[in-house]
Protein backbone atom coordinates (compact mmCIF):
# COMPACT_ATOMS: atom_id res chain seq x y z
CA UNK A 1 0.00 0.00 0.00
CA UNK A 2 1.18 3.66 -0.94
CA UNK A 3 2.53 5.74 1.94
CA UNK A 4 -0.06 7.93 3.14
CA UNK A 5 0.94 11.70 2.86
CA UNK A 6 0.12 14.86 4.50
CA UNK A 7 -1.50 16.58 1.42
CA UNK A 8 -3.72 13.71 0.97
CA UNK A 9 -4.63 12.98 4.10
CA UNK A 10 -6.00 16.65 4.83
CA UNK A 11 -7.59 16.86 1.47
CA UNK A 12 -9.70 13.27 2.18
CA UNK A 13 -10.61 15.52 5.08
CA UNK A 14 -11.70 18.47 4.07
CA UNK A 15 -13.40 18.26 0.34
CA UNK A 16 -16.52 18.81 -0.47
CA UNK A 17 -18.36 18.27 2.68
CA UNK A 18 -15.87 18.51 5.75
CA UNK A 19 -15.53 15.38 8.20
CA UNK A 20 -16.42 12.41 7.65
CA UNK A 21 -19.80 11.67 8.75
CA UNK A 22 -23.40 13.26 8.86
CA UNK A 23 -26.73 12.46 10.40
CA UNK A 24 -29.41 11.84 7.94
CA UNK A 25 -33.67 10.94 8.72
CA UNK A 26 -35.19 7.46 8.53
CA UNK A 27 -38.53 8.39 7.93
CA UNK A 28 -40.56 10.28 5.49
CA UNK A 29 -40.59 13.59 5.72
CA UNK A 30 -42.13 14.92 2.48
CA UNK A 31 -45.67 15.99 3.15
CA UNK A 32 -47.22 18.28 6.15
CA UNK A 33 -48.52 14.57 7.43
CA UNK A 34 -45.17 13.18 7.87
CA UNK A 35 -44.24 16.49 9.47
CA UNK A 36 -46.78 15.87 11.48
CA UNK A 37 -45.88 12.42 12.34
CA UNK A 38 -42.11 13.51 12.72
CA UNK A 39 -42.57 16.37 15.13
CA UNK A 40 -46.04 18.08 16.99
CA UNK A 41 -48.42 16.74 17.00
CA UNK A 42 -47.61 12.84 16.39
CA UNK A 43 -43.89 13.14 18.26
CA UNK A 44 -46.45 13.22 22.13
CA UNK A 45 -47.58 9.74 21.44
CA UNK A 46 -44.15 8.04 21.42
CA UNK A 47 -43.20 10.64 24.58
CA UNK A 48 -46.03 9.56 26.75
CA UNK A 49 -45.62 6.19 25.93
CA UNK A 50 -41.81 6.22 27.17
CA UNK A 51 -43.15 7.44 30.31
CA UNK A 52 -44.66 4.97 31.24
CA UNK A 53 -42.44 2.33 30.67
CA UNK A 54 -38.80 3.65 29.58
CA UNK A 55 -37.99 0.31 27.47
CA UNK A 56 -40.41 1.98 24.86
CA UNK A 57 -37.10 4.15 24.30
CA UNK A 58 -35.73 1.46 22.30
CA UNK A 59 -38.55 0.76 19.87
CA UNK A 60 -39.35 4.54 19.44
CA UNK A 61 -36.33 6.21 19.15
CA UNK A 62 -32.57 5.71 17.58
CA UNK A 63 -31.23 4.89 21.04
CA UNK A 64 -31.33 0.85 20.80
CA UNK A 65 -28.63 1.45 17.53
CA UNK A 66 -26.57 4.73 18.89
CA UNK A 67 -23.41 4.61 20.47
CA UNK A 68 -21.72 7.55 22.23
CA UNK A 69 -17.70 7.68 21.53
CA UNK A 70 -15.90 9.83 24.21
CA UNK A 71 -12.66 11.40 24.69
CA UNK A 72 -11.54 14.01 26.24
CA UNK A 73 -8.54 14.10 24.08
CA UNK A 74 -5.63 12.54 26.20
CA UNK A 75 -4.33 10.14 24.51
CA UNK A 76 -5.08 10.46 20.92
CA UNK A 77 -3.63 7.29 18.94
CA UNK A 78 0.40 7.75 19.22
CA UNK A 79 0.00 11.65 19.60
CA UNK A 80 -0.64 11.55 23.01
CA UNK A 81 -2.52 14.55 25.05
CA UNK A 82 -3.53 16.63 22.06
CA UNK A 83 -6.65 18.20 23.41
CA UNK A 84 -10.39 17.38 22.71
CA UNK A 85 -10.38 19.61 19.41
CA UNK A 86 -7.48 18.32 17.62
CA UNK A 87 -8.60 14.31 19.06
CA UNK A 88 -12.27 15.13 17.09
CA UNK A 89 -10.76 13.42 13.59
CA UNK A 90 -9.99 10.50 15.06
CA UNK A 91 -13.53 10.51 16.71
CA UNK A 92 -15.42 11.05 13.45
CA UNK A 93 -13.14 7.98 12.26
CA UNK A 94 -14.49 5.91 14.66
CA UNK A 95 -18.39 6.70 13.83
CA UNK A 96 -17.14 5.88 10.33
CA UNK A 97 -15.99 2.52 11.38
CA UNK A 98 -18.84 2.02 13.05
CA UNK A 99 -21.24 2.76 10.08
CA UNK A 100 -19.61 0.97 7.38
CA UNK A 101 -18.54 -2.63 9.26
CA UNK A 102 -21.39 -2.62 11.54
CA UNK A 103 -24.71 -0.23 10.94
CA UNK A 104 -24.28 1.59 13.82
CA UNK A 105 -25.04 5.12 14.80
CA UNK A 106 -22.85 7.15 16.07
CA UNK A 107 -22.06 10.82 17.75
CA UNK A 108 -18.75 11.85 18.60
CA UNK A 109 -18.64 13.53 21.70
CA UNK A 110 -15.12 15.36 23.12
CA UNK A 111 -15.29 16.41 26.33
CA UNK A 112 -13.24 19.04 27.46
CA UNK A 113 -12.57 17.67 31.23
CA UNK A 114 -9.37 15.54 32.94
CA UNK A 115 -10.91 15.24 35.88
CA UNK A 116 -11.95 11.49 35.74
CA UNK A 117 -14.93 12.13 38.59
CA UNK A 118 -16.31 14.70 36.30
CA UNK A 119 -16.00 12.97 33.09
CA UNK A 120 -17.70 10.09 34.22
CA UNK A 121 -20.55 12.53 35.84
CA UNK A 122 -20.86 13.97 32.24
CA UNK A 123 -21.63 10.43 31.07
CA UNK A 124 -23.60 9.62 33.57
CA UNK A 125 -25.83 12.61 32.71
CA UNK A 126 -26.35 11.59 28.94
CA UNK A 127 -26.34 8.27 29.02
CA UNK A 128 -30.41 8.04 28.21
CA UNK A 129 -29.57 9.21 25.31
CA UNK A 130 -27.60 6.33 23.78
CA UNK A 131 -27.47 2.35 23.91
CA UNK A 132 -24.00 2.25 24.49
CA UNK A 133 -20.83 4.29 25.20
CA UNK A 134 -17.24 3.49 23.40
CA UNK A 135 -14.69 5.66 25.62
CA UNK A 136 -11.85 6.56 23.28
CA UNK A 137 -8.21 8.19 23.52
CA UNK A 138 -8.82 8.62 27.00
CA UNK A 139 -5.02 7.99 29.28
CA UNK A 140 -4.16 5.20 31.63
CA UNK A 141 -4.42 5.45 34.74
CA UNK A 142 -7.95 7.46 34.50
CA UNK A 143 -9.51 5.21 31.69
CA UNK A 144 -9.83 2.82 34.44
CA UNK A 145 -11.58 4.37 37.00
CA UNK A 146 -13.72 6.07 34.27
CA UNK A 147 -14.95 2.51 32.78
CA UNK A 148 -15.11 1.10 36.00
CA UNK A 149 -17.56 3.41 37.72
CA UNK A 150 -19.69 4.02 34.58
CA UNK A 151 -20.21 -0.29 34.30
CA UNK A 152 -21.28 0.08 37.54
CA UNK A 153 -23.62 3.05 37.32
CA UNK A 154 -25.37 2.29 33.48
CA UNK A 155 -27.78 -0.56 32.45
CA UNK A 156 -26.17 -0.27 28.62
CA UNK A 157 -22.54 -0.90 27.68
CA UNK A 158 -19.65 0.94 28.63
CA UNK A 159 -16.42 -0.16 26.43
CA UNK A 160 -12.97 1.49 26.22
CA UNK A 161 -11.60 0.44 23.17
CA UNK A 162 -8.20 1.20 23.44
CA UNK A 163 -7.68 -1.91 26.20
CA UNK A 164 -10.50 -4.20 25.16
CA UNK A 165 -10.47 -3.76 21.39
CA UNK A 166 -6.58 -4.37 21.81
CA UNK A 167 -7.28 -7.26 24.22
CA UNK A 168 -9.55 -9.24 22.06
CA UNK A 169 -8.13 -8.87 18.87
CA UNK A 170 -4.56 -9.65 19.92
CA UNK A 171 -5.77 -12.57 22.14
CA UNK A 172 -7.17 -14.14 18.42
CA UNK A 173 -4.12 -13.89 17.12
CA UNK A 174 -2.35 -15.06 20.52
CA UNK A 175 -4.58 -18.90 20.01
CA UNK A 176 -3.82 -19.26 16.25
CA UNK A 177 -0.14 -18.56 16.94
CA UNK A 178 0.20 -20.92 19.59
CA UNK A 179 -1.69 -23.17 17.64
CA UNK A 180 0.98 -23.03 15.03
CA UNK A 181 3.30 -23.06 17.33
CA UNK A 182 2.55 -25.78 19.20
CA UNK A 183 2.72 -23.83 22.44
CA UNK A 184 0.64 -24.66 25.26
CA UNK A 185 -1.04 -21.56 26.90
CA UNK A 186 -0.55 -22.01 30.04
CA UNK A 187 3.54 -23.09 29.58
CA UNK A 188 4.59 -19.41 28.12
CA UNK A 189 6.85 -16.98 29.07
CA UNK A 190 5.24 -13.66 28.15
CA UNK A 191 6.83 -9.99 28.43
CA UNK A 192 4.77 -7.29 27.92
CA UNK A 193 6.80 -3.87 26.61
CA UNK A 194 4.59 -1.14 28.05
CA UNK A 195 1.79 -0.90 30.81
CA UNK A 196 -0.56 1.68 29.82
CA UNK A 197 -4.62 0.79 29.09
CA UNK A 198 -3.72 -1.46 26.48
CA UNK A 199 -1.15 -3.50 28.42
CA UNK A 200 -2.84 -4.43 31.74
CA UNK A 201 -6.28 -4.89 29.55
CA UNK A 202 -4.52 -7.56 26.87
CA UNK A 203 -2.76 -9.18 29.99
CA UNK A 204 -5.81 -9.67 31.93
CA UNK A 205 -7.51 -10.93 28.58
CA UNK A 206 -4.87 -13.16 28.70
CA UNK A 207 -5.10 -14.48 32.10
CA UNK A 208 -8.40 -15.55 31.25
CA UNK A 209 -7.53 -17.43 28.47
CA UNK A 210 -4.93 -19.50 30.71
CA UNK A 211 -1.62 -17.49 30.41
CA UNK A 212 -0.37 -18.13 33.82
CA UNK A 213 0.16 -14.72 35.74
CA UNK A 214 3.05 -15.32 37.35
CA UNK A 215 4.30 -16.04 33.62
CA UNK A 216 4.18 -12.66 32.81
CA UNK A 217 6.99 -9.67 33.11
CA UNK A 218 5.44 -6.10 32.72
CA UNK A 219 8.15 -3.98 31.12
CA UNK A 220 7.40 0.07 31.94
CA UNK A 221 9.72 3.08 30.66
CA UNK A 222 11.92 2.79 33.92
CA UNK A 223 11.97 -1.15 33.85
CA UNK A 224 10.62 -3.97 34.86
CA UNK A 225 7.60 -4.18 37.40
CA UNK A 226 9.05 -5.74 40.52
CA UNK A 227 9.12 -5.80 44.26
CA UNK A 228 12.06 -3.48 44.18
CA UNK A 229 10.04 -0.82 42.59
CA UNK A 230 7.80 1.72 44.63
CA UNK A 231 6.59 4.17 42.12
CA UNK A 232 3.88 1.82 41.13
CA UNK A 233 0.08 2.77 40.59
CA UNK A 234 -2.15 -0.09 42.17
CA UNK A 235 -2.79 -1.49 38.24
CA UNK A 236 0.81 -1.83 37.65
CA UNK A 237 1.08 -3.32 40.74
CA UNK A 238 -1.31 -6.38 39.68
CA UNK A 239 1.58 -7.48 37.44
CA UNK A 240 4.48 -7.14 39.39
CA UNK A 241 6.98 -10.48 38.92
CA UNK A 242 8.80 -12.28 41.91
CA UNK A 243 11.59 -12.81 39.13
CA UNK A 244 15.09 -11.20 39.63
CA UNK A 245 14.97 -8.84 36.30
CA UNK A 246 15.24 -5.33 35.87
CA UNK A 247 15.54 -4.40 31.98
CA UNK A 248 13.54 -5.59 28.84
CA UNK A 249 17.11 -7.64 27.40
CA UNK A 250 16.39 -9.62 30.59
CA UNK A 251 12.98 -10.00 30.41
CA UNK A 252 13.07 -11.12 26.97
CA UNK A 253 15.45 -13.77 26.96
CA UNK A 254 13.63 -17.09 26.83
CA UNK A 255 10.30 -15.96 26.09
CA UNK A 256 7.62 -16.86 24.15
CA UNK A 257 5.61 -14.11 23.65
CA UNK A 258 6.67 -10.43 23.28
CA UNK A 259 3.95 -8.26 23.42
CA UNK A 260 4.54 -4.61 22.59
CA UNK A 261 2.24 -1.89 23.38
CA UNK A 262 5.15 1.06 23.96
CA UNK A 263 7.04 2.85 21.55
CA UNK A 264 8.96 2.77 18.34
CA UNK A 265 12.42 0.55 18.42
CA UNK A 266 11.92 -0.71 21.56
CA UNK A 267 13.12 -4.70 20.91
CA UNK A 268 16.56 -4.54 19.67
CA UNK A 269 17.63 -7.43 16.87
CA UNK A 270 19.83 -8.74 19.79
CA UNK A 271 17.20 -8.72 21.92
CA UNK A 272 14.97 -11.03 19.66
CA UNK A 273 17.63 -13.21 19.37
CA UNK A 274 17.61 -14.53 22.86
CA UNK A 275 13.48 -15.67 22.38
CA UNK A 276 12.38 -18.95 22.71
CA UNK A 277 11.93 -21.22 19.52
CA UNK A 278 9.13 -20.13 17.51
CA UNK A 279 8.87 -16.84 19.14
CA UNK A 280 5.40 -14.71 18.73
CA UNK A 281 6.32 -10.94 18.54
CA UNK A 282 3.13 -8.89 18.41
CA UNK A 283 4.81 -5.23 18.39
CA UNK A 284 1.96 -2.78 18.73
CA UNK A 285 3.13 0.42 18.68
CA UNK A 286 2.05 2.99 15.96
CA UNK A 287 2.90 3.77 13.87
CA UNK A 288 6.30 2.90 14.33
CA UNK A 289 6.55 -0.95 15.80
CA UNK A 290 9.16 -1.76 18.55
CA UNK A 291 10.96 -3.50 15.73
CA UNK A 292 11.21 -3.18 12.04
CA UNK A 293 9.44 -6.00 10.06
CA UNK A 294 12.47 -5.85 7.75
CA UNK A 295 15.19 -6.48 11.25
CA UNK A 296 12.73 -8.88 12.64
CA UNK A 297 12.36 -11.59 9.07
CA UNK A 298 16.34 -10.64 9.22
CA UNK A 299 16.51 -12.08 12.82
CA UNK A 300 14.48 -14.90 13.06
CA UNK A 301 13.23 -17.32 10.28
CA UNK A 302 11.11 -19.30 12.61
CA UNK A 303 9.25 -16.04 14.23
CA UNK A 304 5.41 -15.06 14.10
CA UNK A 305 5.36 -11.48 13.55
CA UNK A 306 1.96 -8.89 13.98
CA UNK A 307 1.91 -5.49 14.17
CA UNK A 308 -0.92 -2.14 14.06
CA UNK A 309 0.03 -1.30 10.65
CA UNK A 310 -2.04 -2.54 7.25
CA UNK A 311 1.45 -2.65 5.03
CA UNK A 312 2.61 -6.05 6.82
CA UNK A 313 0.87 -9.35 7.28
CA UNK A 314 -0.95 -10.11 10.59
CA UNK A 315 -2.37 -6.27 11.74
CA UNK A 316 -4.09 -6.34 15.04
CA UNK A 317 -6.38 -3.70 14.17
CA UNK A 318 -9.45 -3.03 16.29
CA UNK A 319 -11.54 -2.31 13.63
CA UNK A 320 -12.16 -6.19 14.05
CA UNK A 321 -13.81 -5.61 16.68
CA UNK A 322 -15.59 -2.62 18.21
CA UNK A 323 -18.33 -2.35 15.38
CA UNK A 324 -19.18 -6.01 15.66
CA UNK A 325 -18.59 -6.61 19.58
CA UNK A 326 -21.54 -3.47 19.85
CA UNK A 327 -23.66 -5.01 16.93
CA UNK A 328 -24.03 -8.38 18.90
CA UNK A 329 -24.31 -6.05 22.48
CA UNK A 330 -27.00 -3.68 20.86
CA UNK A 331 -28.86 -6.37 18.87
CA UNK A 332 -29.72 -7.73 22.50
CA UNK A 333 -30.06 -4.92 24.50
CA UNK A 334 -27.25 -5.97 26.86
CA UNK A 335 -26.74 -4.21 30.03
CA UNK A 336 -22.92 -4.79 29.99
CA UNK A 337 -19.92 -6.41 27.93
CA UNK A 338 -18.33 -8.65 29.74
CA UNK A 339 -15.45 -10.95 29.80
CA UNK A 340 -17.60 -13.85 28.35
CA UNK A 341 -18.79 -11.63 25.73
CA UNK A 342 -15.00 -10.69 24.94
CA UNK A 343 -13.47 -14.06 24.90
CA UNK A 344 -15.95 -14.70 22.39
CA UNK A 345 -15.23 -12.43 19.88
CA UNK A 346 -11.75 -13.59 20.21
CA UNK A 347 -12.83 -16.93 19.48
CA UNK A 348 -14.86 -16.22 16.68
CA UNK A 349 -12.12 -14.43 15.24
CA UNK A 350 -9.61 -16.86 15.53
CA UNK A 351 -12.18 -19.76 14.35
CA UNK A 352 -12.98 -17.00 11.29
CA UNK A 353 -8.93 -17.42 10.55
CA UNK A 354 -9.20 -21.01 9.75
CA UNK A 355 -11.60 -20.72 6.93
CA UNK A 356 -11.36 -20.33 3.49
CA UNK A 357 -10.77 -16.89 2.46
CA UNK A 358 -13.59 -15.53 -0.14
CA UNK A 359 -11.66 -14.33 -3.83
CA UNK A 360 -12.99 -10.96 -3.28
CA UNK A 361 -10.79 -10.44 -0.06
CA UNK A 362 -7.70 -12.11 -1.22
CA UNK A 363 -8.25 -9.38 -4.24
CA UNK A 364 -8.60 -6.74 -2.32
CA UNK A 365 -5.31 -7.00 -0.46
CA UNK A 366 -3.37 -7.73 -3.83
CA UNK A 367 -1.92 -11.39 -2.60
CA UNK A 368 -1.68 -14.40 -4.30
CA UNK A 369 -3.94 -16.41 -1.41
CA UNK A 370 -5.07 -15.52 2.08
CA UNK A 371 -4.99 -19.13 4.23
CA UNK A 372 -4.07 -19.88 8.24
CA UNK A 373 -0.22 -20.21 8.43
CA UNK A 374 2.13 -17.79 9.93
CA UNK A 375 1.24 -14.96 7.85
CA UNK A 376 -2.23 -15.04 8.32
CA UNK A 377 -3.29 -15.52 12.02
CA UNK A 378 -6.30 -12.94 12.35
CA UNK A 379 -8.83 -11.94 9.49
CA UNK A 380 -8.99 -9.08 7.57
CA UNK A 381 -11.06 -6.09 8.26
CA UNK A 382 -12.40 -6.47 5.08
CA UNK A 383 -14.02 -9.95 5.37
CA UNK A 384 -17.48 -9.79 5.15
CA UNK A 385 -18.41 -12.77 6.98
CA UNK A 386 -16.97 -11.09 10.68
CA UNK A 387 -20.22 -9.24 11.18
CA UNK A 388 -22.43 -12.09 10.95
CA UNK A 389 -19.48 -14.56 12.95
CA UNK A 390 -18.72 -11.95 15.70
CA UNK A 391 -21.53 -10.40 16.06
CA UNK A 392 -23.51 -13.73 17.06
CA UNK A 393 -20.74 -14.64 19.14
CA UNK A 394 -20.94 -11.93 21.12
CA UNK A 395 -25.05 -11.55 21.34
CA UNK A 396 -24.89 -15.76 22.03
CA UNK A 397 -22.53 -15.17 25.31
CA UNK A 398 -24.21 -12.11 26.37
CA UNK A 399 -27.92 -13.99 26.43
CA UNK A 400 -25.75 -17.26 27.75
CA UNK A 401 -24.36 -14.92 30.76
CA UNK A 402 -27.91 -13.58 31.89
CA UNK A 403 -27.19 -9.78 30.79
CA UNK A 404 -29.57 -9.41 27.55
CA UNK A 405 -32.96 -7.95 27.84
CA UNK A 406 -33.86 -9.26 24.46
CA UNK A 407 -33.37 -12.85 24.01
CA UNK A 408 -32.44 -14.25 20.23
CA UNK A 409 -33.96 -18.20 20.08
CA UNK A 410 -33.08 -18.35 15.97
CA UNK A 411 -29.72 -17.66 15.89
CA UNK A 412 -29.27 -18.89 12.39
CA UNK A 413 -32.31 -16.26 11.13
CA UNK A 414 -30.02 -13.76 13.40
CA UNK A 415 -26.81 -15.07 11.36
CA UNK A 416 -28.46 -14.42 7.71
CA UNK A 417 -30.12 -10.73 9.03
CA UNK A 418 -26.63 -9.72 10.36
CA UNK A 419 -25.13 -10.76 6.37
CA UNK A 420 -27.22 -8.95 4.86
CA UNK A 421 -27.26 -5.62 6.85
CA UNK A 422 -23.87 -4.59 5.75
CA UNK A 423 -21.95 -7.59 3.68
CA UNK A 424 -22.83 -6.35 0.27
CA UNK A 425 -21.48 -2.81 1.34
CA UNK A 426 -18.05 -4.18 2.36
CA UNK A 427 -18.26 -6.38 -1.03
CA UNK A 428 -18.27 -3.52 -2.69
CA UNK A 429 -15.55 -2.13 -0.57
CA UNK A 430 -13.13 -5.24 -1.35
CA UNK A 431 -14.62 -4.98 -4.87
CA UNK A 432 -13.22 -1.25 -5.40
CA UNK A 433 -9.88 -1.82 -3.18
CA UNK A 434 -9.03 -4.33 -6.03
CA UNK A 435 -9.91 -2.49 -8.90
Amino acid sequence: MAKVTKEEALQYHSRCRQGKVEVIPTKPYFTQRDLSMAYTPGVAYPCLEIEKNPRDAYNYTAKGNLVAVISNGTAVLGLGDIGTLAGKPVMEGKGLLFKVFADVDVFDIEVDEKDPKKLIEFCRQIAPTFGGINLEDIKAPECFEVETELKKMLDIPVFHDDQHGTAIISAAGLLNALEITGKKIDKIRMVVCGAGAAAISCSRLYVSLGVKKENIVMVDSKGVINRKRTDLNKYKQEFITDRDLDTLAQAVNGADLFLGLSAAKMLKKEMLATMADNPIVFAMANPDPEIDYEDAMATRNDLIFATGRSDYPNQINNVLGFPFIFRGALDVLATTINEEMKLAAAKALAALTKEPVPESVVKAYYVDKLEFGRDYIIPKPLDPRLLPKVASAVARAAVETGVARHIITDWDAYEKCLAERTGEHIKRIGEISAL
